[in-house]
């Protein structure tokens, strides 16, 4: 295991971190504000208003997969249970049966090939259900939307795989808040924009490590075994992104628990054989030890609701949850990190909110991938 000190040298050496990173992923995450507006501009350009000019729908359907699998998450935790229209995720290539005129569809993917998007985009034209495609300019999704007379969110083929994520989103939010089932303020891309903006200054390559919220997290998840909880489904799905990036660019395994219906879980695993034993002292020298330890990564979301399951035995609140979880680790000895929390976060709505932890997330992934040097070891 690569010992911290290297580690951080690796992150303070820009010219390492370049050398390191052959498809650009730095700055494909460091863009991440610019791609929110650029994505906003091709939306609004597409032409939703095909789509919005046939009122609200009765479902909406999200053919995706990983990246187009969160930005259905985020969508649907945004609507909340009392939004009048459901919002379904598969990853395709089927469309759910019950899929129909009156529907929408949106197939969302960086690519826009293959028969996991062309395949639904056909089957959704065929039934009659309203069409939106998101993917690359020139992909064989585009030419199933042209045929559809449906709207097309063409990508730039700049966009780098693992960081579309807010190429996939945008569009979503624009033609929700079109449908009329999110307010302006709820999903405005300037406010996201400028979010990512600010984390893209603080956690950016040029910012040393003591200052680098996102390169002080890379090191304190080096030698550990994450444990992501999050607070309420908002937050579950931004933890669904984080532990997908860990897992993919760094290789680090994270297990995620959503609260409150997880909080048992999460505690047991936090009070279980993986936690520090009694006696374990914490201000010992460390650089000795096998293994990885348990470190808590917490994803927040202040307005994540009140109780949950109301007839159930022990109803809580995600915050009351998460206060728990909170003590347990502290009962533990289980360190924990928070993304995000540094500043002042309540300045933010709440999406932003949410956009500001994913993106401290996201450089954190690439800087433990570029530490590992796993970029150009996946390099063909």
């Amino acid at each position: 295991m690569i010992s911290p000190e290297l580690a951080e040298e690796i992150l303070d050496d820009l010219e390492l971190l370049r050398a390191r990173d052959p498809r650009g992923l730095l700055p494909a995450v460091a863009g991440a504000g610019a791609q929110v507006r650029e994505t906003t501009r091709l939306t609004d350009e597409a032409g939703l208003q095909r789509i919005t000019d046939g009122g609200r729908p009765r479902g909406l359907v999200v053919v995706g997969r990983r990246e187009g699998a969160v930005a259905a998450s985020v969508l649907r935790a945004l609507l909340g249970p009392g939004s009048p229209v459901t919002v379904d995720h598969v990853p395709g290539p089927a469309l759910p049966v019950w899929v129909g005129p009156s529907d929408v569809v949106v197939v969302a993917t960086r690519t826009g090939a293959g028969a996991y998007a062309v395949g639904p985009a056909y089957e959704a034209a065929r039934r009659g259900a309203a069409l939106l495609g998101i993917g690359a300019e020139d992909a064989p999704l585009r030419a199933a939307c042209s045929s559809a007379r449906a709207p097309y969110v063409p990508l730039p083929t700049s966009r780098v795989r693992h960081t579309t994520l807010w190429s996939l989103l945008t569009p979503m939010l624009r033609l929700a808040n079109g449908l009329g089932l999110l307010p302006g303020e709820a999903a405005d891309p300037e406010a996201t924009a400028a979010a990512l903006d600010e984390i893209a200054q603080e956690c950016g390559p040029a910012q040393e490590t003591f200052a680098n919220p996102a390169k002080t997290l890379a090191l304190e998840l080096l030698d550990a075994l994450p444990v992501i909880v999050a607070e309420g489904p908002l937050a579950g799905a931004a933890a669904t992104r984080v532990a997908d990036q860990l897992a993919t660019l760094a290789g680090l395994p994270a297990p995620g628990f959503r609260l409150p219906d997880q909080r048992v879980a999460a505690c047991t695993v936090l009070g279980g054989p993986l936690a520090p034993q009694d006696g374990d002292d914490f201000f010992r020298d460390r650089a000795e030890d096998e293994g990885r330890r348990l470190r808590l990564l917490t994803v927040r979301d202040a307005e994540a609701g009140g109780h949950d399951g109301g007839g159930e035995r022990d109803p809580r609140s995600a915050s009351e949850a998460l206060d728990q979880v909170l003590r347990t680790a502290a009962e533990h000895g289980v360190p924990v990190s928070a993304l995000a929390e540094h500043g002042e976060p309540e300045r933010y709505g709440r999406l932003p909110r949410v956009a500001r932890q994913l993106a401290v997330a996201d450089f954190s992934a690439v800087y433990l991938a570029l530490v590992l040097d796993n970029e150009r070891a996946l390099r063909p």
